[in-house]
Formats: C-alpha cells, sequence, structure tokens
C-alpha cells in the first residue's frame, strides 16, 4: 500500500529558499542550539570519526560546524553509500520525513560495524500551546479545521524507531528551550525565517484568514504572556542515539544465563514463593519505611 505523503518537499524547500535569502540568513537559534548539543555528545564519545555524514535540509548552517563531514540532503532516498560511514547526523529534518523510520535505517544501513547514528529534531511538546490556540481560533472564527501543523512524536516512541532499525544501545532523550517574543505575530514571524512554516501535503491552499490568526493572536497572549507583554514559546529537541552492530559492544545475556543469586549480591534475605508472611512486623515496616525513602527522592 502506498504511503501518503505527510510533506509537500517542492513548498518545503522553497520555504527553506526564502529564508535562506532573508537578510543576516535563516533563523537560526534552534539549529545553534542543537549543534551545541551534538557537539557535546560527540566529546564524550571516546573516539574519532573519521568519514562522518550529515542529513540536513541546511548545509550552510551544519556544513561550518562538521566541515570533514559529507552534507546530504534530507530527500525521501539518501544520498548515502551502505557502509561509508562511522558517524551519520539526521539534523532537524526528521520531522519532516513522511517515513522517518526509512530515514533511519537508510542512515544505519550507511554506517559500518560500531558506527554513531545520532538525530537530533523537534518533537513532544513543541509549539503545543500555539498549535492548540490555532485549532480552537480556527473552529471557533471559521467553523472547521485544516492541517497546518505538523504531528509531533513523543519521546518513547521517537526511541523505538531506533530498535526497528536494527541499531544497539538506543538512547532517547530531550532537550528543552524556552523563547521569549515581543508577540505571538513575532513568533509566527519566526517560524516562517526558519523555513518550519506550514508545509504539510494536505493543508488548504489559501492564506489564514486575519480573524483566524486574530483570535489565535489573543489565545496565546492570554495563555503565554508575561508581565512585560511578551509571550513565552517551548522548543523540545529531541536527542535519539544508537550503534550500528560491531565486535566489541556488550551484549546482553540470554534469559536463565546469569550465575550469580540477585539476593546475594544485595546482601537480602532470600524467602521462599508464599513465605512473605513469615517476615516479621518490624521488617514489613523497615521496607515500607526503605520505599517511603526511595519515593521521596526520585520525586
Amino acid at each position: 500500500m502506498t504511503r501518503p505523503e505527510l510533506t509537500d518537499r517542492a513548498a518545503l524547500r522553497r520555504q527553506r529558499a526564502r529564508a535562506a535569502r532573508r537578510p543576516g540568513g535563516p533563523a537560526r537559534f534552534l539549529h545553534d542550539a542543537a549543534i551545541a548539543e551534538v557537539e557535546e555528545r560527540l566529546a564524550e564519545v571516546n573516539r574519532a570519526f573519521t568519514a562522518p555524514a550529515v542529513v540536513t535540509g541546511w548545509p550552510a548552517l551544519w556544513g561550518p560546524a562538521f566541515p570533514a563531514a559529507r552534507l546530504v540532503p534530507d530527500d525521501d532516498i539518501l544520498a548515502l553509500a551502505p557502509g561509508a560511514h562511522d558517524l551519520v547526523i539526521h539534523a532537524l529534518a526528521l520531522h519532516w520525513a513522511t517515513d522517518p523510520v526509512g530515514q533511519i535505517i537508510q542512515s544505519a544501513r550507511a554506517l559500518g560495524p560500531d558506527g554513531l547514528f545520532i538525530a537530533v529534531f523537534p518533537g513532544g511538546r513543541t509549539l503545543a500551546l500555539l498549535r492548540a490556540c490555532l485549532a480552537e481560533a480556527e473552529a471557533q472564527v471559521a467553523g472547521g479545521l485544516s492541517p497546518r501543523v505538523l504531528p509531533m512524536a513523543e519521546l518513547g516512541e521517537a526511541g523505538g524507531l531506533l530498535q526497528r532499525a536494527g541499531l544497539a544501545m538506543p538512547v532517547a532523550d530531550v532537550s528543552a528551550l524556552t523563547v521569549s517574543y515581543p508577540g505571538p505575530r513575532a513568533l509566527m514571524a519566526d517560524l516562517r525565517a526558519m523555513g518550519e512554516a506550514n508545509a504539510l501535503a494536505a493543508r488548504a491552499r489559501r492564506f489564514t484568514r486575519r480573524d483566524v490568526l486574530g483570535e489565535a493572536e489573543r489565545r496565546y497572549a492570554a495563555a503565554a504572556g508575561s508581565a512585560d507583554g511578551r509571550v513565552n514559546a517551548r522548543f523540545e529537541l529531541f536527542f535519539l542515539t544508537g550503534w550500528a552492530p560491531g565486535p566489541g559492544q556488550p551484549r546482553p545475556l540470554r534469559p536463565g544465563s546469569a550465575t550469580a543469586r540477585l539476593a546475594d549480591a544485595l546482601g537480602a534475605v532470600e524467602w521462599p514463593a508464599g513465605a512473605a508472611g513469615a517476615a516479621g512486623a518490624g521488617d514489613a515496616t523497615g521496607a515500607g519505611d526503605a520505599a517511603g525513602a526511595a519515593d521521596s527522592g526520585a520525586g
């Protein structure tokens, strides 16, 4: 069955080109934050990468940060040769992919043994309030909804993509940024300056009505406004990290292959099944206190 197109790739290219032609170039704070995080994560890996590749729709922003990397457009079919790279960075483009699993699989196939894959893209609660205000305003003023915002992945779902791609030691985590704007209109203008305006294939092919935008701005200012008249916007950058299988990597043990007892390692008394009542009241109280302390620490 043919997968429906999520993104109008031609519209996305036009938006990126318009943003790049702005005086001073595109709004880049999100890219700068992502680049800094990726560089920090790579610095923690005790390894030199000699054949990196960066998948990006913004080569002018990511190229200077990774000058030794091969820059690859974020097309549906990635121009990556199998096994050619020891590092692949998928840079702020996965959220526009119609087939994100396919993008990760293609990136994984481009890795040699023990190669590293890192993806960074917006997800989760990114601009959740703006999305809600636009939907509520359109429903109230126009009496319906049109596709205008990307579906945002949740962290648990995103982490599962790494396992589906066959990558080892998968890790998914999030870095949140809160950005202040003079008002809702400045936030929307910044999204256009990022090349991140509506490029959904199913979007309405008309300009959003002024009264819809006005109502959305009113709602957003009321919900996200601060005492100085500015508004805040939340961005969440998801980071996915996984390794191509290699000979030196740790492997999980087979079930039943353990040679030591957990009770011995913990220095605890092991009660047979069904003998929980043999513990004295003092033991039960102590366990409850320990559980409460653990809960307090986790909170």
